[in-house]
Parts: C-alpha cells; sequence; structure tokens
C-alpha cells in the first residue's frame, strides 16, 4: 500500500492522544510500503505540535527525524533538512521549507516582514531580506 499522509494522521500516530484513531493510524503508517508526506503537512505537523501540544522546538525536531528515518517514508528531505535546521537555531520550519522550495523554483531571495526570519535564514544559507516602509 502506497499512501500520502495528512497531518492529522501523523499528529495522532506520534502523539498517541486518541486511542481509537492513534492506533489506527500507527497501524496504516507501519503498514503502508510508502508514506508520502508533503512538505505543507510537515510544516502544519509542525505547527501543531509546537502550538496545540506545546511540544519544545528540540521535541519537534526529534520526532520529524524520526520520521526522516522510517523506512518508506518519502519527503522532501533537502526542504525539509533546512527546515530542521532553522528549527533547531529557535526558526520557523516552514518559512525555511518555503525559502528552500523558493530557490529551487528560481527565485534568488526569500522576502519577508519577518525580521527573525530573515536574520536566521541567511544563517542557513538561504538569501533572505526584509521588507520595510
Amino acid at each position: 500500500m502506497k499512501i500520502t499522509a495528512d497531518t492529522n494522521v501523523l499528529v495522532r500516530a506520534s502523539t498517541m492522544d486518541d486511542p481509537g484513531q492513534s492506533a489506527l493510524a500507527a497501524q496504516t503508517l507501519r503498514e503502508a510500503d510508502i508514506v508520502a508526506v508533503p512538505l505543507p503537512a510537515l510544516c502544519e505537523y509542525a505547527w501543531v505540535l509546537r502550538t496545540a501540544y506545546k511540544r519544545t522546538r528540540t521535541e519537534v525536531a526529534a520526532s520529524i527525524e524520526a520520521l526522516l528515518d522510517t523506512p518508506g517514508v518519502h519527503t522532501d528531505e533537502s526542504a525539509t533538512r533546512k527546515g530542521l535546521e532553522a528549527l533547531r537555531r529557535g526558526g520557523d520550519l516552514a518559512d525555511a521549507v518555503i525559502a528552500y522550495e523558493g530557490l529551487w523554483l528560481g527565485g534568488e531571495e526569500f522576502v519577508t516582514f519577518d525580521r527573525k526570519a530573515a536574520e536566521l535564514l541567511p544563517e542557513i544559507g538561504i538569501p533572505a531580506r526584509r521588507l520595510a516602509s
């Protein structure tokens, strides 16, 4: 079986917060030959763990690393690794993933109103500029 995992399936399997859904999610992920994890689902996953479950950046990064290390899990590993690097430095996984993918698509710099992202992204090799009025 080859599946694409929705964010809520990833969250249930990792948090085990709902006995029925968590067991079903974990079983489905274990039984799949391929689990495709699109970048938007990965970004949502990190956001849900940080906001709803109050997980630390370190805990979220470890959870994503464990997901990447799971046989059969497929995602854009390069973008995810940049996102993890930003997350570990106090930044946002989604900002780094978006900026990295933008480079791949032909953009030369990430522009944002987010001061923290504009400062952090160049530290991990992604040109960024803060727009200010």
